[in-house]
Order: structure tokens, then sequence, then C-alpha cells
């Protein structure tokens, strides 16, 4: 049996096909339109494991975009996705901290990947991906470059959460020469206490996973792991844990 699961995200849109034992996984920027976002991983991801789109017997879709994408057989949220993916490749994982290009959110889950609890940040940037694209764009870099540019040990203080006002003090930082590597390390650790303040009101059990593309960005973990004052899982491809998470429950 053949099944699909696409995570449509904001800023980049995941598949995961699942063939027996082999999986084929494909990533592809979300663009304008999270509908042709869907219709290009559907087909590259079929052409990648070689097999035709009537093969497919059955697609769950997850992420911002899925209501767009019209041949999904079942639409899912991310938190149950996630929740699914990460039981998977982390059984003895509890909570989760995932951070995308617009949310970030907290799960609270059992060995068996079932949602027990759920914490939610999707009106403001503050804590997630869009914040650090915005803020290292004030930097004149790209967001990809920023986690191996971190200075932990020339670290400024970022005081505002708001993403226009971290901006104008970014600036205020550059002028007074303050060096690129200790802003952006001030930018990661005011992001972790962001979402690990989310976490505490949640309740931290168990081990921590962080997922979603943030997760890709080192100096993030290392701020995550000073704040909780403890080690985080980053499942490999943490990318996909959605698409995956969608992938096992087409399966069903």
């Amino acid at each position: 049996m053949i099944s699909i699961g696409m995570d449509i995200g904001s800023v980049a849109a995941k598949g995961v096909l699942l063939n027996g034992d082999k999986q084929y996984k494909i990533v592809i920027p979300t663009g304008w339109s999270p509908r042709e976002a869907g219709e290009r991983i559907l087909s590259e991801i079929c052409k990648k494991a070689d097999c035709k789109e009537t093969q497919v017997a059955s697609m769950v879709v997850t992420g911002y975009g899925r209501v767009a994408f019209e041949k999904a057989d079942r639409t899912v949220t991310e938190i149950s996705c996630h929740a699914r993916g990460v039981a998977y490749l982390c059984p003895e994982v509890k909570t989760i901290i995932d951070v995308g290009g617009q949310d970030s959110k907290v799960i609270s889950i059992n060995p068996q990947g079932k949602v027990l609890d759920f914490a939610m940040n999707d009106k403001c940037a503050a804590g997630t991906g869009r914040f650090l694209q915005v803020t290292a764009n004030a930097l004149g870099l790209d967001v990809s470059e920023i986690g191996e540019r971190e200075d932990p040990a020339e670290q400024a203080a970022i005081n505002s959460m708001c993403t226009v006002f971290a901006e104008s003090e970014i600036i205020g930082l550059l002028a007074r020469n303050t060096s690129k590597g200790g802003i952006i390390a001030g930018l990661h650790q005011s992001v972790a206490r962001r979402v690990v303040g989310m976490a505490r009101r949640l309740g931290i059990q168990g081990k921590v996973a962080f997922t979603g593309g943030v997760a890709l960005n080192r100096g993030v973990r290392r701020a995550l792991e000073e704040e909780l004052k403890s080690p985080v899982i980053v499942p490999e491809e943490c990318q996909f844990t959605g698409a995956l998470g969608a992938a096992l429950l087409a399966l069903k």
C-alpha cells in the first residue's frame, strides 16, 4: 500500500511517500500558491518513488496550506501529524516543541502519539521562523546563515519580542558596534525564552523533541537547551515529522 503525507507550510512544503519499508521525501518552497506546491510535490515524489499517482491508496495533507489542496483524502491538523511522526521516530519523547515559519507549538503526547494537550502561538511572529527571518534581514544575512554565525560568548540582550521593535533594536546595537555574532546569539535566546515559557505553562513532561524548520538552526537548539536546562532531541530530518505523521495516518 502506497501512502503520501504532505505538510504544506507557509515557507516550505514537505512530502513523504511510504511504500512498504521504503520512504521517499521531498521539500520545496511553498511559494505563493499552496495548491501548486501540493501538485508539484505529488508529481515529483511519485516520480522519485517510480510509481503513478493512481497507485497511491491514501493521502493525508496537513499544514497551513492543507485546505487549498483538493486531492487530499483527508486533512489533519499539524498538531496531530507532528505527534504521530515524533512518536514513530522517538517513542521516548513526551513533549514536542515545533517551531515553524508562522507559528510555534508545544505538544504533550503519549507513547502512541496521541495528543494529550497543546499550546500554540499563531497570533504573533515572536518565537517563530518569521521573527528570525526579519531580524536576519536587518543584519544583512540570509536566515539560513545565522545558525552558524552566532557567538554566545558575546551574546547581546534583545529585550523586545515584537518583530518590528526587535528590528529597530538590532539597528541600534549595530550602530553601537555590537558584533553580529553576539546579536544573533541574543536573537536565538529570545526565541528560546518565548517558546520555553509557553512550554512551562503547558507543563514539560519527559524528554523533549525539537521539530520544524527552525530545528535546523543549531543556535536555537543551543538556546533551548540552556533555557530548559536539559538536552533536546532533534529527529533526523526534523523538517519532515509533520509530513511523516500525515503519511502514517494515511496508512490507517
